[in-house]
């Protein structure tokens, strides 16, 4: 089936969506990241199913990811934070651990498009994708400018075709 065919079947499905930002020192006063990404996922009629801000620990992380998947409450979770290389920067590890099968496009193309606006520096981003379970899982770096171009450019325009495979 084409490509055009498949994003017709998938129409008007409208995700559930747990948000997690990671970060040592963001509140929800704060918390830029997370509210792009509930507007983003408003704007287009799908349910924010849950938000949280956790901090940089990867035990907790891997925690939560595992217990929002097998509750069956989210169809996604995104995670936003924790993607760089610096010591605490540990939610790449944490979550990729889970993966059971990866979507390595994602990051490939997030690091693409991230190149074209802010240079080499785009390289150090571990932004991933993948499945837990049946749950669409996505890592994306904690700045709002690069939550926003994830959200707008990769994840928004694809997230109802992405349901609507794990469905068939």
């Amino acid at each position: 089936m084409p490509q055009d065919e498949h994003k017709k079947h998938a129409g008007g499905r409208k995700a559930r969506v747990h948000v997690i930002t990671v970060s040592d020192t963001r509140t929800a006063a704060t918390d830029s990241s997370g509210a792009a990404v509930r507007d983003a996922l408003g704007r287009e009629g799908h349910l924010v199913a849950g938000h949280e801000i956790l901090k940089d620990e990867p035990e907790a992380i891997a925690r939560r990811v595992r217990e929002v998947s097998k509750s069956g409450s989210a169809d996604a979770v995104l995670l936003n934070g924790g993607t760089g290389i610096s010591r605490r920067d540990s939610t790449f590890e944490a979550v990729d651990a889970l993966f059971d099968r990866r979507i390595p496009g994602f990051g490939e193309l997030f690091r693409f498009l991230s190149y074209r606006e802010i240079g080499s520096a785009a390289m150090l981003s571990r932004a991933a994708a993948g499945l837990v379970g049946e749950t669409l899982v996505f890592l994306v770096p904690g700045s709002t400018d690069a939550v926003r171009l994830a959200m707008r450019s990769l994840i928004i325009p694809e997230l109802a075709h992405a349901l609507w495979e794990l469905k068939r």
